[in-house]
């Protein structure tokens, strides 16, 4: 039997892998891909692309509309509500005035020393190199060679979910909390380090991204997210599937722990 993770270089089939997602682990929230451009103009060639046309938003929202209403949406700085999601993406400055985080004063942190640690905490793409993002369902096939894919799973789906990406080529995972802006966990993360980076969404993801109250997100390449998908198959022919059945808090846990451990085969 093959248990070697899938080839990183292979082409990823978003339609495949959504579709995967959804019998394996019963997702109610689409998967999205995300992609940045160095230049606008590509961005705006991507087919069926929607703009927020005068409108302000959060990341959050843009990264929602795809998620929730299966809409593919461009962005640049100038459509987002103030520096701080743009400069998760790279695509406003890290400069000395964000570094200090003013605006968080009094609000999320009690003294400037500590918003401005918090600022210093966050991953965040450089600024410099990209001027556009975009993000489109992943089974839509909009995005060509999509920088990293969001998953949002509730925290039963999503254990299931790492499991299979530790399946073949195993090692742990380790991830931090920023707190607020927590976007900077999840995709700001994963598109400065290429890893697998999981986050507790925040306040602003849920008011305005239409984050489910269970829902965490993964973000992770499209490659990374194969290779996950590949091992909850695995795991599921070993009888470990997603809903997980309740045994009982009382049970004698021996036949329970048989059908997983015994009997079995390589």
């Amino acid at each position: 039997m093959n248990t070697s993770a899938p080839d990183a270089s292979a082409p990823v089939d978003g339609t495949a892998l959504v579709d995967a997602l959804f019998r394996l682990l019963r997702l109610k929230t689409t998967p999205v891909a995300m992609k940045l451009f160095e230049r606008v103009d590509d961005m705006l060639a991507v087919p069926k692309i929607r703009r927020p046309s005068g409108a302000i938003h959060t990341a959050d929202q843009i990264v929602g509309q795809a998620a929730r209403l299966g809409f593919t949406v461009g962005i640049t700085a100038d459509d987002l509500v103030g520096p701080q999601c743009g400069a998760v993406l790279g695509l406003a400055p890290q400069d000395e005035a964000w570094l200090r985080g003013e605006p968080f004063v009094g609000v999320w942190f009690a003294t400037p020393a500590d918003a401005a640690a918090h600022q210093r905490a966050m991953h965040c793409v450089p600024h410099g190199r990209y001027h556009a993002m975009a993000v489109s369902p992943l089974n839509a096939g909009r995005l060509s060679d999509p920088d990293i894919a969001l998953v949002y799973a509730n925290p039963a789906q999503m254990i299931l979910l790492i499991n299979g990406l530790q399946w073949a080529g195993y090692r742990k995972l380790e991830w931090g909390a920023v707190g607020e802006s927590a976007c900077a966990d999840s995709w700001g993360r994963a598109l400065a380090t290429g890893e697998p980076s999981l986050a507790l969404p925040c306040f602003p993801e849920r008011r305005y991204g239409g984050v489910a109250d269970d829902e965490l997100l993964l973000a992770l390449k499209p490659a990374q997210l194969a290779q996950a998908v590949a091992g909850v198959e695995r795991l599921a022919r070993n009888g470990l599937r997603y809903p997980i059945p309740p045994y009982g808090v009382q049970m004698d846990v021996r036949a329970g722990m048989q059908r997983s451990y015994g009997d079995k085969k390589a």
